[in-house]
């Protein structure tokens, strides 16, 4: 076989074997609501399926690579309450695929202001947020060696209808 037909071999088997392996890594996620109190995360491969209970509102979800290392993890907004904060607010909590079992990466009680919403774009979680007087933010926020750190705001000191039209275009304006 001449060298150019090996080397197209190899090149086409090594392609087939990494395309089996990301077809074997393949993952999603859903969020299932049982009741107002009551939603599972659920996580399902091509192996396994995993589920983790959420004893609270959820009232938003999304998918992302929130860590950077090239697979997805789940963002869940729930309403509770914290062992240091007693008022039922808006949370921010992140999941990841641990070899086929959901498993926390992130709870996080306080992002700062008071959480309204949450959407990841551009790699990025941004969050809309308000202040005790009633003005209203967007931060970027992006992962650190153990949870979310704020980058910067993309608005700040704004009314509702600005911040959530900056919030809902995901992107800078």
């Amino acid at each position: 076989m001449p060298i150019s037909h090996a080397i197209c071999r190899t090149l086409l088997l090594a392609g087939l074997a990494l395309a089996a392996i990301q077809e074997a890594a393949a993952q999603r996620f859903n969020v299932r609501t049982v009741c107002d109190s009551l939603s599972y995360i659920e996580l399902h491969t091509d192996s396994t399926t995993d589920c983790w209970p959420l004893r609270f509102p959820v009232y938003r979800w999304c998918t992302g690579d929130v860590d950077g290392d090239g697979t997805d993890e789940v963002l869940v907004g729930v309403t509770k309450t914290t062992r240091f904060d007693p008022n039922l607010a808006r949370r921010l909590f992140i999941f990841k695929n641990l070899d086929g079992m959901i498993r926390p990466m992130w709870m996080g009680s306080q992002l700062g202001g008071i959480l309204q919403d949450f959407r990841f774009t551009g790699g990025k979680v941004w969050t809309l947020q308000t202040s005790a007087d009633g003005q209203y933010a967007v931060l970027q926020h992006r992962w650190r060696a153990f949870g979310l750190g704020a980058d910067g705001f993309i608005v700040r000191n704004v009314d509702r209808d600005e911040a959530l039209r900056v919030f809902q275009a995901g992107r800078r304006p």
